[in-house]
């Protein structure tokens, strides 16, 4: 799913080639993605775009008459954009075209579970409906953020994913977030000192701001159009029996569902391995507690 360095690059990337220009059609090709009933989607048509913001993992299109067009690309969703004289581009899984006078934006989805929405919001205060109230980590001090972690006796990784307490973090840059606070993904959030707190704020700004440059710097201006939660120069996240870039060690994962968290043992939990809920259902009392318990289970 994209978050926040990816959704301000599209942020960005939209603005710079909308604001000022008039949305002339919304052509809704799946009958799954919009949300919402009033306003219609013609209420639209023929508004000029005021401003473009990132709401949580939502981009939200402002239009004169304070109308909103709020997407959310969830796991599979991305956007694409076609200049005016282009030719029209057969873009597969198509969900919706908007056509500004500068061009248009499509909007796709991987796959066929129908995760990704949109919704046609009116009133100055529309878009509040849709905020999920996470903590802006960028905008705020170490006290609201140790205040926001320990609003609930939750994991770290549960924590920093969820958008009720943090803003824009997802499966990824968690991942990423913890691996540089050095930091357990299983650590309780009421029980982290606060030493490991400030370790925590610093490592999540650093991580978002890192990103986002380095993601504008790969762009060059140009619309994001390889948005991945999979991305060279990451150091655990995706890499699974990698060498961590920090120790050398082999990068773990904890899998459950359709995610896995990505961790390196010596970096974060002082070794020890974290129990993958079903491989260790499986092997019990064989399960390895340690990297070298892993290796010698492997040498069997």
């Amino acid at each position: 799913m994209p978050e926040l360095p990816d959704v301000t690059l599209y942020v960005e990337a939209l603005a710079a080639r909308t604001v000022g220009y008039a949305l002339d059609r919304v052509t809704i090709l799946s009958p799954f993605l919009l949300r919402s009933i009033d306003p219609p989607v013609e209420a639209t048509h023929g508004k000029i775009v005021r401003q473009v913001l990132r709401v949580g993992k939502r981009i939200a299109i402002g239009l004169e008459d304070h109308l909103w067009l709020a997407l959310h690309l969830m796991i599979a969703g991305r956007l694409h954009w076609r200049e005016p004289a282009a030719k029209p581009a057969g873009a597969r899984n198509l969900l919706a075209a908007f056509a500004f006078d500068s061009g248009t934006l499509t909007f796709t989805e991987a796959g066929a579970r129908h995760r990704a929405s949109l919704h046609i919001l009116s009133g100055p205060d529309a878009l509040h409906s849709l905020d999920a109230g996470g903590l802006e980590v960028l905008e705020a001090g170490l006290p609201a953020f140790t205040t926001a972690l320990q609003s609930a006796n939750h994991t770290l990784k549960r924590a920093l994913t969820d958008p009720h307490i943090f803003s824009g973090i997802g499966n990824s840059y968690s991942d990423e977030i913890l691996h540089r606070a050095r930091l357990s993904p299983v650590a309780l959030t009421q029980k982290l000192p606060p030493a490991h707190i400030a370790q925590l704020y610093t490592a999540t700004r650093e991580t978002l701001v890192e990103w986002t440059g380095r993601l504008r710097a790969q762009s060059g201006g140009a619309f994001p159009e390889k948005v991945t939660a999979f991305r060279d120069g990451m150091a655990v996240h995706g890499r699974y029996g990698l060498p961590c870039p920090r120790c050398g060690a082999p990068v773990q994962r904890i899998r459950y569902a359709s995610n896995e968290t990505n961790y390196c043992a010596p970096c974060q939990t002082n070794g020890k391995l974290l129990a993958d809920r079903a491989l260790s259902r499986l092997l019990r009392e064989d399960w390895p507690r340690s990297l070298d318990q892993l290796e010698a289970l492997k040498r069997r």
